[in-house]
């Protein structure tokens, strides 16, 4: 891949997280309900220890690295970082929010880690390598950053044979002509959704001990149309397309997908089944 292709793609994913940031702020308690066994797998996984610095990439709103600074305790320090300044403010102002003090909010390339070497205890990354162009380079500078003995823990998506909230709306949208089909080869919520692609990525950046793990997740919606909603506030690239959708097409998605939806029926709405793959390793 050029040099030239690769700079693209990091400048379009740079902008999607920015015009993404102000509805993914809004979504924020449905992503963490919706997530919260795998926020409570990494936490477990990577057990932060009083005085403790902790290092999560691409943070997001930042809530699986507050509850890590706040095992790591008065003496610990978190560094909440990501790519795009708009991300980093919406986790600034959750931190504010939950009032977490033992924290430093700090813009970082994850495939250029502006830190020493040997410098935190723990990495986390929860559904950020698999957006990354280069992720064996950004897992290379994880390796680098950690001290003797740290472990990074991760989530990415599983297969999507097994995430049907993404991949009906996402096929959905490639048939009606709104959307690309995804590169099979470039970076997305797919890229690492086999467990032996993510021991092959950690043992490749120089990590030993490698155990990943199957994380059930459900999506619970009241109908399509909040279905639809959400995917367009959170979705990355599904969601920007799904935004530019005139009205009268997006009602006639919206009845595909009462059929595509239809087995995961339940009295109150809809309960879509996921699976993520989480990952620690040292």
């Amino acid at each position: 891949m050029s040099t030239t292709v690769t700079d693209d793609q990091r400048r379009v994913f740079f902008q999607i997280s920015e015009a993404i940031a102000p509805t993914w702020e809004k979504r924020r308690p449905f992503i963490e309900r919706t997530v919260t066994p795998v926020r409570e797998w990494l936490i477990r996984e990577l057990a932060p220890r009083a005085g403790d610095t902790v290092l999560e990439l691409a943070a997001g709103a930042g809530d699986t690295g507050f509850e890590a600074a706040r095992l790591a305790g008065d003496r610990g320090r978190l560094l909440s970082t990501d790519l795009s300044p708009a991300m980093l403010e919406v986790a600034r102002r959750r931190g504010a929010e939950l009032g977490v003090r033992n924290v430093d909010f700090r813009l970082i390339d994850a495939e250029a880690i502006a830190l020493e070497a040997d410098s935190v205890d723990g990495v986390i990354c929860r559904f950020g390598y698999m957006l990354m162009v280069d992720c064996a380079r950004a897992l290379r500078e994880t390796r680098r950053v950690l001290r003797p003995g740290g472990r990074v823990v991760l989530a990415v998506w599983g297969a999507p044979d097994r995430n049907p909230f993404f991949t009906a709306i996402g096929a959905a949208l490639v048939r009606a002509g709104h959307l690309p089909p995804p590169d099979p080869d470039g970076p997305g919520p797919f890229s690492m959704g086999d467990p032996q692609r993510i021991s092959a990525l950690l043992a490749g950046a120089g990590f030993r001990s490698v155990r990943t793990e199957a994380v059930p997740v459900a999506f619970v919606v009241r109908d399509v149309a909040e279905y639809l909603d959400i995917v367009a506030d959170t979705a990355g690239p599904i969601g920007l397309a799904l935004q530019a959708v005139p009205g009268d097409e997006r009602a006639a998605l919206g009845a595909t997908l009462e059929q595509a939806l239809a087995p995961f029926a339940t009295a109150g709405g809809f309960e879509v089944p996921g699976v993520a793959l989480c990952a620690v390793a040292g």
